[in-house]
């Protein structure tokens, strides 16, 4: 048995999700307050989640706690 069990981030849990097929989906910055300005289709696109980029995927996934 391992000594010392991995700590996931909570920061990373609460700000991404991983799909059953391995992607890390997160939400868009932006749309909390000041959004009077935006153009409605700007904040229809902000809404969706977004998939994370290849790269930052490996550094997300072991903030996680997933190989």
């Amino acid at each position: 048995m391992a000594k010392c069990k991995m700590k996931v981030s909570k920061t990373a849990s609460k700000r991404f999700k991983i799909t059953k097929s391995g992607k890390v989906m997160f939400n868009h910055a932006r749309t909390r307050h000041t959004t009077g300005k935006r153009r409605r289709s700007a904040l229809r696109v902000l809404r969706k989640k977004d998939a994370l980029a290849k790269g930052d995927e490996k550094r997300v996934k072991r903030l996680l706690g997933v190989k």
